[in-house]
């Protein structure tokens, strides 16, 4: 089999051979994964080239948001019949055969799953802590339920029941079906029976993963709460929302340990987590161990979002695991009360796969779609995106923080990719280009009048985290940075911020927690393998009032057809906990 190799390609490993050069040169497994497999195969003295193959496939799988990896369905995956795959068979009994499996274990094969010892590890803990959570515990003096939740809220009044019955409550339901709305007024039924009870106030914790989705938390609850009777108000009174790593408590010398553990509980009575598709395998497991057995534990999300950047998906797992389970902890909310009819008839249409009737709606167009169907994209973002970059530079001119943090929610511009002509590199550089030449402005500063700012790594000195965001305004000649956390609005000057990039444009998958008046997705080539289902609904689905989509019929067909499957075993174990559970019975 000949290969076009190019040597200056940092996917290609000069110093693999045998299989792993083969698959290499074929571009199926990139130069980390043969790096790492040489590695542990050298350390194990494993002369088994079928076993590091093996081994590269956990680690591409892993790289690619996967737990493990099923090796007999990588062939079908892969789709390259021309290269030497292994049998199925003897590939996993030389895995299974090698040293690398035994104590201390650095692999383990399960089911037909081949994972790294640190996630198998978190895998297992987390199913166990999770239906440790999820059994039924008893209710108490209950409150009157139908006070909070009256005729018309139907869904909510179900996840109220199960919330009241479990320790572990997975609240699913896309946008705008009220998930946010069903908290608060949980969460003041909960104070309530607390109170019934005779217990002290209860201990509640509002997190989410990123400091945008705790921002909005706050803000969403708080709003809510403002809406209850003066006593749910009172009782709920000074709630803060926060990010997971801060709920946790960061440690300077890990990032993957935490201050909160099994030996050191987290004090609340009840811990409330938002945007839950987002949370990783190894935070969850973290998040769960922290979680005193008698607390209650509320997973808030949506399943049809895009997963974690990292491994797992674990908020589709706990629902697929769960739902089977005759007093199921997940409850799921339907009806959508934020778009407008069209956006929530795409989303849907993208949710199921339906690739024909998000077409059609596309098509119809209306006040809050519309479709730009092209291959050249430049006129209609220029006329898109300049006029917001000026409002938003006209408000940081005048020093108007809150103006100009408002201006940025009005449309957000969001890409798959980083780099590359669809990426969001390009289009922050054309905005500034652009705005230069409207303004003559100069096009070269780094740091400029209306910048709009997206922090990419938590700060806990200045308390900013990871998705806040922010402008630069001009205040007596001098640039102030104007930052929108989950604290409220915070002020600073621009040299003290480090890990910040400019948002003009910004990935689907950081907007994940955050939502726009406006939004347009700009959808990269057929050919992306970001191009999925998931990407394409997260990105339609942060839009409040108007989404434009900007792309060809074949690319929509594309990433409708394209599911993001990753690879775990944790709904299984789910699903087997509760299939033993009805055999005993």
């Amino acid at each position: 089999m000949s290969v076009d190799v190019d040597p200056a390609d940092w996917r290609r490993c000069a110093a693999a051979t045998g299989l792993l050069q083969i698959f290499n040169e074929a571009g199926v497994i990139e130069s980390a994964d043969v790096l790492v497999a040489q590695r542990l195969t050298a350390l194990a003295k494993e002369p088994d080239e079928r076993v590091a193959l093996a081994i590269a496939f956990v680690v591409r799988a892993v790289r690619g948001g996967s737990v493990c990896v099923e090796l007999a369905s990588v062939p079908a995956q892969i789709d390259m019949a021309d290269l030497p795959w292994p049998e199925p068979g003897p590939w996993l009994a030389a895995v299974a055969a090698s040293p690398l499996l035994s104590s201390p274990a650095v692999l383990h094969l399960e089911e037909g799953l081949l994972y790294f010892d640190r996630y198998w590890l978190e895998e297992r803990q987390v199913a166990a802590d999770v239906l440790a959570l999820a059994q039924p515990r008893p209710q108490g003096q209950l409150p009157d339920v139908a006070r909070l939740f009256p005729a018309g809220y139907d869904e909510q009044r179900r996840v109220a029941e199960v919330a009241l019955s479990h320790g572990l409550t997975v609240l699913t339901g896309g946008p705008g079906t009220g998930k946010t709305t069903t908290v608060a007024r949980l969460l003041a039924l909960l104070a309530e029976q607390a109170e019934l009870d005779g217990k002290p106030r209860l201990r509640i914790a509002l997190a989410a993963p990123t400091g945008k989705a705790a921002a909005r938390l706050q803000e969403a609850v708080q709003a809510e709460i403002g809406e209850l009777e003066p006593a749910d108000s009172a009782r709920l009174a000074g709630l803060r929302a926060t990010t997971l790593h801060r709920l946790l408590g960061s440690r300077h010398d890990t990032s993957s340990r935490f201050r909160h553990h099994r030996l050191n509980r987290l004090p609340h009575d009840v811990i409330v987590v938002d945007e839950t598709s987002m949370v990783s395998l190894t935070m969850m497991a973290r998040l769960i161990e922290a979680v005193r057995p008698d607390a209650r534990l509320l997973l808030v999300g949506d399943p049809d979002q895009l997963a974690s950047v990292d491994a797992g998906a674990v908020l589709a797992d706990l629902v697929e695991g769960l739902s089977a389970r005759a007093a199921t902890p997940v409850a799921k909310l339907v009806r959508s009360h934020r778009f407008g009819a069209s956006i929530g008839a795409l989303a849907q249409a993208i949710r199921v796969g339906d690739t024909d009737r998000a077409i059609d709606v596309l098509n119809a167009g209306g006040e809050h779609i519309e479709w730009v169907n092209t291959d050249e994209p430049t006129g209609i973002m220029r006329g898109v995106l300049v006029p917001h970059a000026l409002r938003l530079r006209e408000a940081a001119v005048l020093g108007d923080g809150p103006a100009a943090l408002a201006t940025l929610e009005e449309h957000r511009l969001l890409c798959a990719h980083r780099h590359g002509p669809h990426g969001v590199t390009y289009w922050n550089r054309q905005v500034e280009r652009w705005v230069a030449e409207e303004t003559e402005a100069p096009n070269w500063a780094a740091w400029y009048v209306g910048r709009p700012l997206l922090v990419t790594a938590n700060d806990y000195g200045l308390r900013l985290y990871n998705g806040d965001t922010g402008v630069t305004v001009l205040r007596d000649g001098v640039l102030r940075a104007v930052m929108a956390g989950a604290g409220g609005l915070v002020e600073f000057g621009i040299g003290r911020l480090a890990d910040i990039e400019t948002m003009h444009a910004m990935t689907i998958h950081k907007s994940q927690g955050s939502q726009a008046a406006e939004v347009t997705v700009l959808l990269p080539p057929e050919d992306s393998r970001l191009l999925t289902r998931e990407l394409l609904y997260t990105a339609i689905t942060r839009a409040q009032t108007k989404v434009r989509v900007v792309g060809s019929a074949e690319q929509l067909a594309a990433a409708v057809a394209h599911r993001a499957v990753r690879a775990t075993g944790l709904s299984r174990r789910l699903r087997e906990d509760c299939a033993r559970t009805e055999r005993r019975q």
